[in-house]
């Protein structure tokens, strides 16, 4: 990761844009691994308070009297989308917007447009064209890895779980171990991204 460094706005008058919205990204994850966001944030050049004043404005930009749709909020904060394109599925063409996200380089920050206008998700996804994981075992899920899409075609069949927030997401498939053993898990997502693992059942499971 090597974004490039500024120092974050302080004031509530200064504007809130790409580095804000990263160190929004960062507050989610640090639960699971502050490790990382430790050395993501050094990487930004800013620090524990600039992250949590900008998850403070995040906060209050959602929760605003007067808060504006979310697909124009992501437009004002983020600028211009880097791609928008149709998205069929099932029976009707939705909207994708992406923007690159300089900490995951290889990743995009993507919003899912219903045909009214409606946000269906807000995550984190590969870039088009972008080089994904080799996940073959669990010791390939490691933080910050891979996507929800992505363990979820790697590990079919999967089973998607309500998360405990509305930017977590959890999945529950069977993956083997470095031994070949399957063994079925529940895998933890923030923003579309793989925080963790844990093993459902401490049986091994055979077939």
């Amino acid at each position: 990761m090597a974004p490039a460094r500024r120092t974050p706005p302080t004031g509530p008058a200064d504007p809130f844009g790409p580095l804000e919205f990263q160190l929004v990204l960062l507050r989610r994850m640090a639960d699971h691994n502050p490790e990382l966001v430790e050395t993501a944030r050094a990487d930004l050049g800013v620090s524990v308070a600039d992250m949590r004043e900008a998850n403070r404005r995040w906060q209050a930009m959602l929760h605003a009297p007067r808060s504006r749709a979310a697909a124009s909020r992501y437009r004002s904060v983020l600028g211009a989308p880097a791609s928008e394109r149709p998205r069929r599925l099932g029976d009707l063409t939705c909207t994708a917007l992406q923007w690159q996200v300089p900490l995951w380089p290889t990743l995009r920050f993507e919003v899912l447009l219903a045909p009214t206008g409606a946000v269906w998700n807000e995550w984190l996804t590969r870039a088009p064209g972008a080089p994904g994981p080799a996940l073959r075992t669990l010791a390939d899920l490691t933080p910050w890895s891979c996507t929800v899409d992505e363990a979820a075609h790697a590990f079919a069949p999967a089973r998607p779980l309500e998360g405990s927030a509305p930017t977590r997401w959890g999945l529950e498939f069977t993956a083997p171990d470095e031994d070949g053993t399957p063994r079925r898990i529940r895998a933890e997502f923030t923003w579309g991204l793989l925080q963790r693992w844990t093993e459902i059942t401490p049986e091994r499971l055979r077939g």
